[in-house]
């Protein structure tokens, strides 16, 4: 397995398949990260970090919003097909909230593309 170990969804740490949505996950471990100074399932070893990712024992600061916490909790959900899906985040209050013009004019579209099988 490669991948820095606080960023590891709990399917790869499990070893089970895994497709997209460990982006999802990872981007919810960012998400922490920038507000609060450090990854949210941190601990002094990597078997205690990996029990925390899989139990999603995550511990949110006083210090952060509702909003914020509300968006974290929907990017690290245990099962990848309960994170919230990129086109949801981009309307989550809390995004909405923090986008101005400016930016919502940059923003890509996003359209499924469906992959090829060899």
């Amino acid at each position: 397995m490669c991948g820095t170990p606080d960023y590891l969804a709990p399917e790869m740490i499990e070893g089970r398949s895994h497709d997209e949505h460990v982006d999802l996950w990872t981007l919810g471990i960012l998400c922490y990260e920038f507000l609060v100074g450090s990854p949210p399932f941190e601990e002094e070893n990597q078997d205690l970090t990996y029990r925390r990712i899989c139990k999603v024992d995550i511990r949110f600061p006083a210090h952060l919003s509702v909003g914020a916490k509300d968006l974290i909790a929907k990017l690290l959900r245990r099962k990848a097909e309960d994170r919230i899906p990129l086109k949801k985040l981009l309307e989550h209050p809390w995004i909405v909230m923090h986008l101005t013009e400016e930016v919502r004019s940059r923003l890509p579209s996003f359209q499924k593309v469906k992959s090829e099988k060899a």
